[in-house]
């Protein structure tokens, strides 16, 4: 090779190559390359930067996701990923599917498949919809994988080596009829603590308490419909009471600085005030990973205990350097989004495994946790075709963008919240279309009109005008950008909304249609500072609805490097006329959002009303007679968030 390296004519070929107009072709060619390949690199976490590692939590692979679910966890993660990412943190979306479980066997003996079988089918399911949502994660994985079982066995052994992992002998649910020991989903009864006559064996419908199937009243084995007896059987404990002092200091600590909302310090609180109670953390089942002590390979995990592992476990089949991610606490952030009903895995039961394992695990700092999604005043149901679920939103014809903004201008953060059409079709019609929407347009039309499609050179006429704007619309910025870092996502958007509808009024108020035809000049500064509004909403709305910043940077012939929201960006909203340079050129305006019809509205709610009038009925009715058999409405969230259907 160095004999041809050093051949003359090779040498003086490779010199004609690399000078000139070829070398900087090359060069530039190598670059992108380059670029191209780091964006496919694993992100690490980098000194000197903010490293945020933003977890939602796993959906449960029984079921279809409803909107509840989606709003709960995923895309309120997603959204604030997004915003992460166009402040320039370096920051990774983890999430996927839990798989392991009771729930997994019930469904698997309902549909005849197997457990992996059933798996695969709603994994698919699920990938498809988020997908179709335009949920952003860097890592969509799923539970049964050999990092799980490898990660998940290794926090037991620290955790008994620690002696932080007790024995003991149990009173458990025995069928007779099927031969085996009930697993908690096995069974069902009435809740001995609000009187619902359908609670599961681990945590009630209705209230939410968290029992042990044996404290069921009037308790039904859920595989023969018979009356199961009671066992002795034993299981190993999370000893939960040796770990609360420490558990108790990391709570204090990280609720404060990481600013916890209201709703998940008054369930963690609840908890710890109640006394903690040793936790059983295995289970006679099949599927599920297997318990690594003798005496107890015969039993697996119970879910609740691996199922937290599965944050560390995807995040490993993302980058084999997870490590630097999930022990590393003091540079990385930890971000985690669910429904309220799985507080306490997140805050108590999960962060007392990891203090407990004596590893500097990266713990939990901030949390976002929703309240419950209602559907028309009652409760999705997939049996009874009862409300909207994520195969049939992308059936509805209405743009993702419109489902997006709706979903996260409604998330139930501080209370539950309810899903109406007519309030879906009402925001979209005046809140997209006749705010938003007339506004990008109107300040694009400008352009093309009056200015030959390049944006106007601004002048010292109208400035006195576009500097009061300037300052009202940087001042929300910053409120936006304060209401992002605390997650108050419906803030956010909220915000975004009013910077258009200062938008729209500045064009009413100056009527740049009108001066144009006196003065050019003072209708280019204003013409201007309308262009750069439209840059600047593109930035704002991008995390809620990235297809739609997409279409307003096509009309503005801008890349997507203009809807970061950047420092500088931020800066610049005081000086809305220098947002986009004098003299470039746009795309051809057309309209961002189409009105939704009555008629398509009555449609949409005659098809997913399913028995929502009978459902509603039998609730009053219960309620009228003492209220033991109303049902919770669906959990906004996951099954790792929480997410129930009736």
């Amino acid at each position: 090779m160095d004999k041809v390296a050093a051949d003359p004519a090779v040498k003086a070929g490779s010199e004609q190559l690399l000078s000139g107009a070829a070398a900087d072709v090359m060069l530039s060619v190598f670059a992108a390359d380059a670029a191209s390949y780091a964006v496919k690199l694993p992100k690490l976490p980098q000194q000197g930067e903010r490293n945020i590692m933003v977890t939602s939590a796993l959906p449960y692979v029984n079921n279809v996701p409803h909107l509840g679910n989606i709003i709960g966890c995923v895309l309120s993660a997603d959204c604030y990923a997004r915003y992460c990412r166009s402040r320039g943190y370096n920051m990774i979306f983890i999430c996927g599917t839990d798989e392991y479980g009771t729930a997994t066997e019930t469904k698997a003996l309902e549909e005849g498949l197997s457990c992996a079988e059933i798996c695969d089918k709603y994994h698919a399911v699920h990938r498809a919809v988020y997908e179709w949502f335009g949920c952003s994660f860097d890592k969509f994985g799923r539970t049964p994988t050999r990092a799980q079982t490898e990660i998940c066995q290794s926090l037991f052994h620290d955790l008994h080596q620690a002696g932080n992992i007790s024995e003991q002998t149990m009173e458990q649910l025995y069928s007779e009829a099927a031969g085996k020991f009930l697993a908690d989903r096995f069974v069902y009864g009435t809740c001995p603590k609000c009187g619902y006559e359908d609670a599961r064996g681990d945590q009630c419908d209705k209230c939410g308490g968290l029992m042990n199937p044996t404290e069921l009243i009037n308790p039904r084995c859920k595989l023969t419909g018979t009356v199961p007896v009671i066992r002795s059987t034993r299981h190993l404990f999370l000893d939960l009471p040796k770990l609360s002092d420490r558990l108790q200091e990391y709570i204090d600590r990280t609720s404060q600085l990481g600013g916890w909302s209201a709703n998940c310090v008054q369930v963690t609180s609840a908890w710890m005030r109640d006394g903690l109670k040793q936790r059983c953390i295995t289970r006679d089942l099949k599927w599920g990973i297997p318990v690594p002590l003798e005496g107890y390979r015969d039993k697996v995990f119970y879910v609740w205990f691996d199922a937290p592992v599965g944050y560390i476990s995807i995040t490993a089949n993302y980058t084999d350097q997870w490590k630097e991610w999930w022990l590393n606490p003091d540079t990385v952030e930890l971000v985690q989004f669910m429904g309220k009903d799985n507080v306490p895995f997140h805050t108590v039961i999960f962060p007392a495994s990891l203090i407990g394992s004596g590893r500097p695990w990266t713990m939990m700092k901030n949390i976002s946790v929703t309240e419950y999604l209602n559907y028309e005043g009652g409760k999705f149901s997939k049996s009874r075709g009862t409300g909207v679920f994520g195969t049939d939103a992308v059936e509805t014809g209405i743009p993702v963008e419109v489902w997006r903004y709706y979903l996260l201008a409604n998330r139930p953060e501080a209370q539950d919240t309810d899903f109406k059409w007519s309030d879906l079709q009402a925001r979209n019609n005046n809140e997209l279309l006749k705010n938003l929407g007339n506004f990008v347009n109107r300040a694009l039309v400008f352009v093309v009109k009056f200015f030959d499609g390049k944006v106007p050179t601004p002048t010292d006429k109208g400035s006195e005008a576009v500097a009061e704007l300037g300052q009202s619309v940087a001042a929300k910025v910053q409120e936006y950008i304060a209401a992002m870092e605390k997650m108050k996502l419906r803030d956010g958007i909220r915000i975004a909304m009013a910077v258009s509808a200062e938008g729209n009024k500045f064009i009413t108020e100056t009527e740049p249609f009108k001066v144009v035809k006196t003065d050019k000049d003072h209708a280019a500064t204003l013409v201007a500072a309308g262009i750069g509004i439209v840059r600047l909403l593109a930035a704002l709305v991008a995390p809620y609805m990235p297809t739609l910043t997409t279409k307003i940077l096509d009309q503005l012939q801008l890349p997507p490097s203009a809807a970061m929201l950047t420092d500088d960006l931020a800066a610049a909203a005081a000086n809305l006329q220098t947002l986009v340079p004098a003299g470039h050129a746009i795309g051809t305006p057309a309209p961002l959002i189409t009105e939704i019809k009555d008629d398509v509205i009555e449609a949409l709610r005659a098809r997913f009303g399913g028995s929502q009038a009978a459902d509603a009925a039998a609730a009053a009715s219960s309620s009228a007679a003492g209220g033991k058999k109303a049902g919770k409405p669906a959990a906004a969230g996951g099954k790792a968030a929480g997410g129930k259907a009736a």
